[in-house]
């Protein structure tokens, strides 16, 4: 390779570089200046920074009923002599068809239309709406419960239910009303469905409304379904949304709650829901170093472990109850933290020297001192001449104040 041809090269690139640049900065040249006008630049400032969007808002709640024609607690009319406030209905009289006494549910919720925020949204730990359940609310916006349906972190206590009625310790006899607080109940008992070919998803479709499902059961020849809520709060929303309604046909339905499975699987089931609650508990409570050794996350962790809890002993290893021991006296550093203060506060109180207590100075002739050795010779002198009392006295003998029943001395 000749010297001075890499020179050349360059020069040529730079030149065929140069000639096809020059046509775009001639047609950069022959354009005309655009003016920048209030349009164009709100897009070519939407270009360099991206507009966030608008954040939609709530809609409020509106209003089910009109209140003139509301009618809270309406009785229905009478069957009986006395009116059962446990049962809601009328006893006492002649015996009613528990079919035709039935009457179809005055409204209906719909919460694509009827959800929305009210007054109750301000407030924490609001209840849910009993009315707005039912379909029959009146007030709207300005009702002070909540028009939604419940989520998993509504939290209620467990003695009261989603509306804020109190529970009772056991259920009814027909597994109506608001439930026990004995059991956390999650699946309801729907009857009188009408009974077709497509009664699976029928249930489904009008059931899963009211919140998330965990599962569904249908008995086609029975027309019975039992459907499983992942949450209670919405069984309990579901239960009164649902009540005396219908699904795809004019039946009337029997929402009631579930009696306990008696099937080996569902309480297995069941079970194993409850422990892995518990253990979902116990991570969140638990530091996240000593989550991933336990669930074998870490794989150093536990050549760490070997090495540092032998403490220098050949074939040795603390066992899980000191290894995983929290508090200043703990032998694992992570168990350590935030006792260090403690630790501190516990050597610095062993070093000290107990406080003694002053000697109580009294005013008068005599010193305190003086003052308790005359107590004390007092206390001895008293204490010597109730002995002797008693000597006197129980010198007479065993048969003093001796008393008998024969009349004969």
């Amino acid at each position: 390779m000749e010297p001075g041809t890499a020179p050349r090269d360059l020069k040529m690139a730079e030149v065929d570089t140069l000639a096809t640049r020059a046509p775009e900065a001639d047609a950069q040249e022959d354009s005309p200046a655009v003016e920048p006008s209030p349009d164009t630049a709100v897009a070519l400032k939407s270009k360099d920074t991206a507009v966030a969007p608008a954040k939609k808002r709530r809609r409020p709640a509106r209003p089910q009923v009109d209140k003139a024609n509301f009618k809270p607690g309406e009785i229905p009319q009478q069957t009986g002599t006395v009116w059962n406030i446990w049962y809601n209905k009328w006893s006492g009289g002649d015996r009613e068809d528990k079919y035709i006494s039935k009457h179809h549910a005055e409204g209906r919720c719909n919460v694509a239309k009827d959800s929305g925020y009210t007054k109750a949204d301000r407030v924490p730990g609001s209840y849910f709406c009993l009315f707005f359940a039912r379909g029959l609310c009146p007030h709207g916006h300005e009702c002070e419960y909540l028009h939604r349906l419940p989520t998993i972190h509504d939290m209620f206590n467990p003695n009261i239910d989603c509306f804020g009625r109190d529970k009772h310790s056991d259920y009814r006899d027909d597994m109506g009303g608001v439930g026990s607080f004995m059991r956390q109940n999650r699946t309801l008992y729907i009857g009188r469905i009408h009974v077709s070919d497509d009664i699976e998803e029928i249930v489904a479709r009008h059931f899963a409304e009211w919140g998330q499902v965990e599962r569904i059961r249908v008995l086609n020849s029975r027309g019975v379904a039992f459907v499983t809520y992942t949450n209670e709060a919405n069984a309990q929303f579901a239960k009164e949304a649902m009540a005396h309604q219908s699904l795809d046909h004019s039946e009337i339905l029997n929402v009631r709650w579930a009696t306990v499975d008696p099937n080996p699987l569902a309480q297995a089931r069941d079970k194993r829901r409850i422990e892995e609650q518990a253990a979902e508990a116990i991570r969140r409570a638990l530091p996240a170093e000593y989550v991933a050794e336990l669930e074998g996350k870490d794989p150093e962790a536990r050549k760490r472990r070997r090495m540092e809890s032998g403490f220098g002993l050949q074939g040795y290893e603390a066992p899980e109850q000191i290894w995983y021991n929290r508090g200043a006296d703990a032998v694992n550093p992570i168990g350590r933290q935030g006792y260090e203060h403690l630790e501190g506060a516990d050597q610095a109180g062993l070093l000290e020297a107990p406080p003694t207590e002053p000697e109580k100075e009294e005013g008068g002739i005599l010193s305190g001192n003086t003052l308790a050795a005359l107590k004390n010779y007092a206390q001895q002198t008293q204490g010597s001449s109730t002995v002797k009392v008693a000597e006197k006295v129980t010198g007479g003998g065993p048969l003093v104040a001796y008393g008998s029943d024969d009349d004969s001395d």
